[in-house]
């Protein structure tokens, strides 16, 4: 057995290894950049490294400074986890050179499958077909479009390398092509360092399912049966379950059969994944590609058949036989996994950064979390959270299960799908087992919008919170009034106009102190009376004989706040200041930045014309690009960024004059 084991990652991944190593009795080093000091995974290991700079490209990209890391410690084994290298046989094979074991399969494997376009052609002469498309050398922008006219619109633009939704386009018109193209290989060549796409035919009702399989380095191979991760925004997974609802004893013998001769074909020797797309109601599964790693959503099959993946990989590439034969692996009742992320649902998954001001874990689930409360979400890495997977005797008790321990769940300080998560699993699609990866689209046309019972409440709450900070910051306008006092009267009733905006509305508000922690808040010729008491974090708040206890994170003007599941976003302020900044705002035709990142391309000069829907810069976030477009038809008057440059969450990036 491996006795020390150096974990090439971040986040919850990281922390999930750990916790297999600890229970092998196996010492585990973690390494950290510069932005991670203090985060999860480095306290979940016995020891930690530092590695370089925030960048993952100047820290867990860096194969050289992982390889000295795991020199240093005096690890025998490195294990990739998932994303950065875990896919790239030259870390396998640097690994290899000095002297240290691979928690994984073998470079030439890698190599294998690590290229979509040479997969697909293994795949094919295994006897697993694949979807109709195009995959070869010629990479030129002449013959991929006309590859894609050949193929027909719409089509799905990806990242040869790599996978996770990055570098992936779809396209549905010939017009779209040329941007989506050039996107696509900036974040192919971001997130793998290779710009090589490849198309495909876009399926417009597929299933995403997906066959776990384990080799050893004796020439077993198995698998451990299938998952379903239709569930998707952006191209990510969102929900993931095993086994896939509603699959016909023909299609499944099928997913098995194809990606075991897959993994036959290239002498597999770790775990891994072989990925297939369905089209809904056909028995026809098209093979996609093949994951070389370990999948975030390994827990639900580890659900299923009670075996731990991780230590599988760990025995496998110390070089004993697979713990299990094919007749020993048998699948056990029902397993569902949300992914919890950064990003708010109702904002198009607009990614979110920020310090976690509170965590807590619903009960009745299994968590796998790289995150805890004083933790910082960085726009350097993606924006998963958490992971929460819930066991049942069946599809409805695990469906169920899940819901009410999301509900319980409680993260403050950042946005999360925690709301999203629980209305996609309540859906009747979702509930039928129907979903495909259009299910978003189709169960939220227009976007997904939550239902925020407690708004008003928490409005209210938001500005009771303000005056009290004074104002929204340092320099507002009850900290200039220095007579003023909110808590408790004076004589007589105090009473403050506080503005809460949001990103689609602005309410006034009216406080009047009414006694001790208690206040009339008056909207709309409409009031509440409030108690409220706050505690750290939290805030617990007393109107009409209900009691809701909300959390809390405050910065300056911007409060959030967090009850139920619900979670809430406002700009807070005095009713002057914030009638000033809405004055200055009005009519600029400003381009701001729509999440903290690095301006990756400025297009415009001042004094170039614009349309609406022009593109005018493209933003870098969560190894995303992002294309910033004119609302307005105008001239450009001012830019006031250059690429490279990191910029926060609403930066004007350049303003418009808007023709009159």
């Amino acid at each position: 057995m491996i006795r020390s084991l150096l974990i090439a990652n971040r986040g919850e991944i990281a922390v999930r290894i750990a916790r297999t190593c600890r229970q092998l009795g196996i010492r585990s080093i973690a390494v950290y950049s510069e932005a991670d000091r203090n985060a999860r995974h480095v306290a979940a290991a016995d020891e930690a490294y530092r590695i370089g700079p925030a960048p993952a490209r100047d820290s867990y990209l860096r194969i050289d400074a992982i390889v000295a890391a795991a020199k240093r410690a005096g690890a025998e084994a490195v294990h990739p986890g998932y994303g950065f290298l875990s896919e790239q046989a030259k870390f396998a094979e640097a690994c290899a050179q000095a002297g240290l074991i691979f928690v994984g399969p073998s470079a030439r494997c890698i190599a294998a499958m690590g290229q979509k376009i040479a997969a697909k052609r293994i795949a094919e002469e295994a006897g697993a077909p694949c979807v109709p498309g195009y995959a070869d050398e010629d990479q030129s922008d002449a013959r991929m479009l006309a590859e894609a006219r050949r193929i027909g619109f719409p089509v799905m633009v990806k990242a040869s390398a790599g996978g996770g939704g990055r570098g992936m386009r779809a396209v549905h018109a010939e017009r779209e092509f040329g941007a989506a193209l050039d996107l696509a290989r900036r974040e192919a060549q971001a997130a793998f360092g290779d710009p090589a796409l490849l198309l495909e035919k876009l399926v417009e009702r597929p299933r995403h399912i997906e066959v776990q399989i384990a080799g050893d380095k004796h020439g077993g191979l198995v698998h451990l049966f299938e998952r379903d991760c239709s569930v998707q925004r952006n191209n990510q997974k969102v929900l993931e379950e095993a086994p896939a609802p509603h699959l016909s004893p023909v299609v499944r013998e099928k997913l098995f059969a194809r990606a075991l001769a897959v993994g036959r074909a290239i002498g597999y020797d770790s775990l891994g994944t072989v990925e297939f797309i369905l089209e809904a109601g056909s028995e026809e599964p098209w093979f996609l590609e093949m994951n070389t790693r370990l999948q975030v959503e390994h827990p639900v099959t580890e659900a299923i058949t009670g075996f731990d993946l991780v230590e599988w990989q760990i025995r496998i590439a110390a070089g004993e036989t697979l713990p299990a034969r094919q007749d020993d692996i048998h699948a056990r009742g029902h397993a569902i996994e949300a992914r919890i992320v950064a990003e708010r649902a109702d904002e198009a998954f607009r990614a979110d950064v920020g310090t976690i001001t509170a965590y807590g874990e619903g009960p009745g689930l299994r968590f796998d979390s790289g995150v805890a409360r004083g933790g910082e979400v960085t726009m350097f890495y993606d924006s998963l959270l958490a992971k929460a997977i819930a066991h049942g005797a069946d599809r409805e008790a695990a469906r169920t299960r899940l819901v009410a321990g999301l509900r319980a769940t409680q993260i403050a300080g950042v946005a999360t799908t925690i709301p999203f998560l629980v209305d996609a699993l309540e859906h009747p699609l979702f509930g039928a087992g129907e979903a495909t990866t259009s299910f978003i689209a189709q169960a939220f046309p227009g976007g997904w919008k939550p239902s925020r019972a407690n708004e008003r409440l928490a409005r209210a709450v938001a500005a009771i919170l303000s005056a009290e900070a004074g104002g929204g910051g340092q320099g507002g306008a009850w900290s200039r009034l220095r007579g003023f006092r909110l808590l408790g009267p004076a004589g007589g009733r105090a009473a403050c106009r506080i503005l809460v905006s949001t990103a689609a509305a602005r309410s006034t508000l009216t406080l009047e102190a009414t006694g001790r922690d208690c206040f009339c808040v008056r909207e709309d010729g409409s009031s509440l009376d409030i108690c409220v008491k706050r505690d750290g974090d939290s805030v617990e708040t007393e109107c009409d004989g209900a009691i809701v206890r909300f959390f809390v994170a405050i910065d300056g003007a911007a409060i959030r706040l967090a009850a139920g599941g619900e979670s809430y976003e406002f700009d807070v302020r005095p009713e002057i200041d914030g009638a000033r900044s809405g004055r200055a705002a009005s009519g600029s035709g400003a381009v701001r930045s729509h999440m903290p990142g690095i301006v990756s391309e400025i297009r415009v000069a001042p004094g170039d014309r614009v349309a609406p829907g022009d593109v005018v810069a493209v933003l870098e976030s969560m190894k995303l690009f992002i294309s910033l477009s004119s609302e307005v038809a105008g001239v450009v008057r001012e830019v006031g960024c250059v690429a490279g440059q990191t910029v926060q969450a609403g930066a004007l990036l350049l303003s418009i004059e808007a023709d009159s």
